[in-house]
């Protein structure tokens, strides 16, 4: 006997229809297993794939899976979930999701959803063992081109986050394929690196120019239109920073690839960090297996 999984296709960070990270939301995963799961995140090839199931703890236990392996957390794929979650629901403009690295508020003002990073504390920030140029060059840039060393930063999901000096430097950057063997691992032994400027003369508000790179299931490198971990991550880098707090952002990514995503950064004067954007939701369907 067949079995039936609905399922909505969501684009977050989005400011119009077809800009945005896409995202796969399956309404109720129960039933599906591990294996299934990852079959299906690999069937869609998007770069996050969730799966709701019923939670003791929250509004829904939410499993994150890319084409090649599972997340203990991912920005874009909490707002989509949620967005999904109170549509079918009916379940409010607050609702808390559960995920492997812990329970995640989200709230939505219309159609745009914020979450409050699972970090607690101070967020953790270690040099890269690499030498400044090493990693510039990774990217196909130069040393002249940082603004600051790199950093591994972590408020949710550990990455590199690799400071430049201006949005030309951004725009300029491109992984060099020949180097990936020398690409540094995180924690979960993944290759990222979220490039990013910040243009400081622009009133109350940080206006960051950024890119995020990481290495495919195949090898290659692909590049993310909207990260809202790696944004999350910029949120504890502005702390590590010092940073005088309460700062906000407002984070461009996505437009070198033809997705154009907008992110909201806000850390608070009690060192919360929250990640926002828009959520438009684009098409339902069903998977029979």
């Amino acid at each position: 006997m067949s079995r039936t999984y609905a399922f909505r296709i969501v684009n977050v960070f989005a400011e119009t229809t077809f800009g945005g990270n896409p995202l796969c939301v399956f309404e109720d995963a129960r039933g599906l297993s591990d294996d299934e799961m990852a079959s299906l995140a690999r069937q869609f090839n998007l770069s996050e794939t969730t799966f709701m199931l019923p939670s003791e703890t929250a509004d829904a236990h939410v499993r994150i899976f890319t084409p090649g392996y599972e997340m203990r957390f991912a920005g874009h794929p909490t707002l989509g979930t949620a967005h999904v979650l109170r549509a079918m629901r009916n379940a409010g403009d607050r609702v808390t999701l559960q995920f492997a690295a812990g329970l995640v508020p989200v709230q939505a003002s219309g159609d745009h959803w914020t979450l409050t990073a699972p970090s607690s504390g101070e967020p953790t920030i270690r040099n890269a063992n690499e030498a400044d140029a090493d990693i510039a060059a990774l990217v196909r840039l130069g040393r002249d081109d940082l603004a600051h060393s790199p950093q591994w930063v972590d408020t949710g999901a550990d990455q590199l986050l690799i400071p430049l000096r201006d949005a030309d430097a951004v725009a300029r950057a491109q992984p060099d394929s020949a180097r990936l063997e020398r690409w540094p691992l995180s924690s979960l032994e993944r290759k990222t690196g979220y490039v990013f400027s910040i243009d400081e003369d622009t009133g109350s508000e940080l206006q960051v120019t950024a890119r995020y790179f990481f290495t495919t299931q195949g090898g290659g490198v692909t590049e993310d239109p909207g990260t809202g971990s790696a944004c999350a991550n910029l949120g504890g880098w502005l702390i590590g920073q010092g940073y005088p707090l309460p700062v906000r952002a407002r984070v461009s990514q996505g437009d070198a690839i033809g997705r154009p995503c907008r992110l909201t950064l806000e850390v608070t004067a009690d060192r919360r960090i929250q990640v926002g954007g828009n959520v438009i939701e684009l098409a339902r369907g069903e998977v029979r297996l």
